[in-house]
């Protein structure tokens, strides 16, 4: 399966906007990191998954997600994981589109993003006032590398 995301840097007025949203936590590693392509294991809220994501083209990639138990996704994040990134993700509809909002927390606190998911690359949407600078193609905020300051 093909994803197509685009990702960008929010501002702190998001706080007034998904401060009347449900949030669910999630923490994630990865079990293997090597040319752009990832297998991460993430509990978010009470379940778990494995995705496997192949490197990037632009915005684009494969991305294979697969449920698991809760407990086998937190034994893999504790036994195979060196580092768990943790965040509390929003979700928003926005223009029709749902726009996913992640507030990190830990080393990572302060730092707000926000993903659409695309059904092409050149697809028109409504960008969001509290959208501050796209980083879709910039590695430093793939969740990979941002697990490394975590």
């Amino acid at each position: 399966m093909k994803e197509i995301e685009r990702k960008y840097l929010v501002s702190d007025s998001i706080s007034d906007v998904v401060k009347y949203l449900q949030s669910k936590k999630i923490r994630q590693g990865y079990i293997s990191d090597v040319d752009g392509k990832t297998v991460r294991v993430r509990t978010k809220g009470d379940q778990g998954y494995l995705t496997i994501k192949g490197k990037s083209v632009g915005i684009s990639r494969d991305e294979f997600e697969y449920e698991i138990p809760f407990e086998d996704a937190n034994q893999l994040l504790s036994n195979f994981c060196a580092k768990v990134l943790e965040k509390e993700r929003y979700e928003l509809v926005v223009g029709e589109k749902k726009w996913e909002i992640d507030i990190f927390h830990g080393k990572l606190e302060g730092l707000k993003i926000a993903e659409i998911e695309l059904e092409s690359e050149e697809e028109l949407f409504e960008l969001p006032n509290w959208i501050e600078k796209e980083v879709s193609t910039d590695v430093q905020y793939y969740n990979s590398r941002l697990i490394e300051k975590a």
